[in-house]
């Protein structure tokens, strides 16, 4: 058994993270070996000063990481390298990237752990444009994009106007999608070392993503409206980041909105400091408000994103970015360096579906059956602390004591839901807890589906933890 012990005295994040967090740095650092055998609760929480409640909430935290094992009555041993490495990598529930959610969620499951346009029958407008298209542009479907058309564009101010907002036709850059516009913006105004200002909890894949390409981050303290202005000028102050990632309306995953005096400090902030700023509204576009968007207030250093894939269809994948003034030229060449360039297909369906007014079209019948679905969430999880929407296709659950965030995940999982749990959203290590999950309520076929799911989780809240067996 290690005589090694953790020092708990430097932090800000509960005890029992700080504990979690020493013993994983240790692991990490060699300090302790695989196989080596963990001190047993009891005895760790006298030789440090703590209850054992907190080193149950440690090492709990630990299995869920993947960095220990053990039974009841054995003890906790740390796993050896390829285990925590692999993280059951044969096992398709488990496998990831820098992140939580798995890249082949198991069969027969009930997806909460996504947010894409619900099946409304778009497929049917979705083939015939297609086939249009392949009619109309046999020689073009046969090569690679060479130029772009005006209307491609056009269709993509249309989409992103706000609002009173609309931004320039000379400004709009097709993207393949919200995620790579984001990283085109990036990779075009920073260079590796520079930071970038994200909350706490975010869409993580953007700060993940910017870090395999040398970026770091900078994170920003959040409350119920959104962004605290303060500690956004505190990063500019400390760090000097480049950019700054916000979502201004409907944030993922809080659904928190800012207030326009808010927006109008954020931007001056950003003006004063000389930081870039990325406003994705592909969620606060879906619930359009008289808001002004942060684009209108800092005009010249922010750029906007939106695309289709919540409120038309995910699998078609394209998306807009609007650039402040001279900018689109070179965000489009940094979309193509890092994506090999914009599908003639995509491109010109997004055009058609927008131009053509389908896009809305079936933006009104997604809207129509997210609204059915969140009023199902609202009776099913009723008396209950949640945030929702009823444009927006997921809420943000607080988890009653003693749930904690992962091990609800793994107990709604083992009783056939996914959902995402708040280390999905992380956008950096941070002490900043909330005991909260997504569940997104859009992709399941059929409202029954969705009652059957929130219902499971229903029952789960109702139980407690002491309903659900994990490695303690």
């Amino acid at each position: 058994m290690t005589s090694w012990l953790p020092d708990i005295k430097e932090g800000k994040s509960p005890l029992y993270i700080r504990v979690a967090d020493q013993i994983e740095d240790a692991i990490m650092a060699g300090d302790l070996q695989a196989g080596a055998k963990l001190p047993p609760q009891r005895n760790l929480a006298y030789d440090i000063g703590v209850t054992i409640g907190t080193i149950s909430r440690a090492y709990s935290l630990l299995h869920e990481r993947g960095l220990v094992s053990g039974e009841v009555g054995r003890g906790t041993y740390v796993r050896s390298r390829p285990e925590i490495a692999s993280q059951d990598a044969n096992d398709p529930a488990t496998v990831s990237f820098a992140g939580t959610r798995p890249f082949h969620p198991p069969p027969g499951k009930i997806r909460f752990d996504s947010t894409a346009a619900p099946d409304v029958g778009q497929n049917q407008i979705i083939a015939s444009v297609i086939n249009e298209i392949m009619r109309d542009h046999p020689r073009e479907i046969a090569s690679y994009t060479r130029s772009f058309p005006d209307h491609w564009s056009e269709a993509g101010a249309r989409w992103l106007s706000y609002s009173k907002w609309t931004p320039a036709i000379d400004s709009v850059v097709p993207t393949l999608g919200a995620h790579a516009g984001v990283m085109a913006i990036i990779s075009s105004l920073t260079s590796p070392g520079d930071r970038i200002v994200f909350e706490h909890m975010t869409y993580s894949q953007i700060s993940r993503a910017a870090g395999l390409i040398g970026r770091r981050s900078s994170l920003v303290d959040s409350d119920d409206f959104g962004v605290l202005p303060e500690d956004f000028e505190r990063v500019c102050l400390q760090q000097h980041p480049k950019i700054a990632f916000f979502m201004s309306s409907a944030q993922n995953p809080t659904l928190a909105t800012l207030p326009l005096d808010r927006r109008r400090e954020i931007a001056d902030i950003a003006h004063r400091h000389n930081v870039w700023l990325i406003e994705d509204n592909l969620y606060g576009a879906m619930n359009k408000k008289d808001i002004p968007l942060i684009a209108e207030l800092a005009p010249d250093r922010t750029f906007v994103i939106d695309g289709l894939s919540k409120s038309v269809a995910a699998g078609v994948r394209g998306g807009w970015v609007a650039c402040p003034p001279h900018f689109a030229q070179r965000v489009r060449i940094a979309h193509k360096m890092i994506t090999g360039g914009l599908p003639f297909m995509l491109a010109e369906l997004c055009s058609r579906l927008v131009l053509s007014g389908e896009a809305e079209r079936i933006w009104e019948r997604c809207r129509e059956e997210i609204n059915a679905r969140e009023a199902l969430a609202k009776e099913i999880l009723a008396g209950y602390d949640f945030n929702s929407n009823p444009d927006i296709p997921f809420l943000w659950l607080k988890l009653p004591e003693p749930w904690l965030s992962a091990t609800f995940k793994n107990a709604v999982l083992a009783d056939g839901v996914l959902i995402d749990d708040e280390d999905e959203f992380r956008a950096g290590r941070s002490g900043k807890i909330t005991h909260r999950v997504r569940i997104g309520f859009s992709s399941p076929h059929t409202r029954e589906d969705v009652s059957n799911g929130l219902k499971v989780v229903r029952r789960l809240l109702e139980n407690g933890s002491a309903g659900y067996d994990s490695l303690a």
